[in-house]
């Protein structure tokens, strides 16, 4: 068996979807069409943030940090997976590996601490109406961006740093992008502080945040059994529509990605290694789509934009 060490000469191997190595040019093309709509859909919504004072409301401010670390982790993932299928460019460096993992993960923990912020911001329009503005301050707002930030570094920043330790038998990682625990089983030590690390990092971030944006939804539904009037339930609901569809495009399919690998459910291969990467790239496609259709005043400015004369 053939030993590599872990200096930074080392040189991983992606093998892209193992077992559809033929159809590659034709899966470039969803992905690319997934890229593109997440590069414009994205991008347009961050623009209209920014270019327009009256969506410099909290709730837009943490949609566009939201935006952003869609943007991050699609970034670090797409361009790689794509020279893979057009161009067979299937060696990655060992650094620019854990440079991806980071990023892609990272983004992916800085998502999930936004959508608890949002949740919160949701309790607050729902529950303290009169208070909202005086609550959620834009300071505030900005020290609950450092604080996602800062939790998707600190919890993802261990990941890359136990795997440099590490000495690996195998090169040929069976995906398209270096996922932590796709990486791991490529060692040949004893891996289990990184299996216990990325188990612990799941349980502090789905399951904790899960629980968290669950005590806010409670809340909200306690308030709105308490409203009398169906037109202001029907109002207070359709505030929160947005983002509980939002957290169900984010959750299933991750839980559904992380839970098969760890238990080792019979699923092809290729399903699987599918699996995850849509499970990064459809919450960033899907989420300016359904804030598009969900937001009346995100829809107004995109009409106006639209229908503007030129002068």
């Amino acid at each position: 068996m053939l030993i590599f060490n872990h200096s930074s000469f080392l040189t991983f191997t992606l093998m892209g979807i193992p077992g559809l190595e033929s159809q590659h040019l034709w899966l470039s093309l969803p992905f690319f069409s997934m890229f593109l709509a997440i590069l414009i859909g994205n991008g347009a919504i961050l623009f209209l943030v920014a270019t327009e004072p009256t969506l410099h409301t909290p709730m837009y401010l943490l949609l566009a940090l939201l935006m952003v670390a869609d943007l991050i982790s699609t970034l670090a993932l797409l361009p790689k997976l794509l020279c893979l299928f057009w161009f067979n460019d299937r060696d990655i460096a060992s650094n620019a590996c854990f440079t991806q993992m980071f990023f892609i993960h990272g983004a992916s923990v800085v998502r999930s601490a936004l959508l608890v912020t949002m949740a919160f911001d949701r309790f607050v329009a729902v529950c303290e109406p009169l208070y909202y503005n005086a609550i959620l301050s834009h300071s505030l707002v900005g020290r609950l961006g450092l604080m996602a930030l800062a939790k998707g570094v600190i919890l993802v920043l261990p990941m890359p740093l136990l795997l440099r330790r590490l000495t690996f038998c195998h090169m040929v990682i069976p995906h398209t992008y270096c996922d932590h625990m796709a990486v791991v089983k490529m060692a040949c030590d004893h891996t289990r502080p990184n299996r216990i690390y990325g188990l612990i990092v799941i349980l502090l971030v789905v399951g904790l945040d899960l629980l968290l944006i669950g005590c806010s939804y409670g809340l909200i539904l306690q308030a709105v059994v308490r409203l009398k009037s169906r037109d202001a339930t029907f109002k207070a609901l359709n505030t929160c529509s947005a983002h509980f569809f939002v957290i169900i495009v984010t959750y299933v399919p991750a839980l559904f990605s992380s839970l098969t690998h760890r238990i080792g459910l019979n699923i092809p291969p290729q399903a699987h290694i599918l699996l995850g990467n849509l499970y990064l790239l459809l919450p960033s496609m899907l989420n300016p789509i359904i804030y598009g259709i969900k937001m009346k005043e995100i829809q107004g400015k995109v009409a106006r934009c639209l229908c503007r004369e030129p002068t």
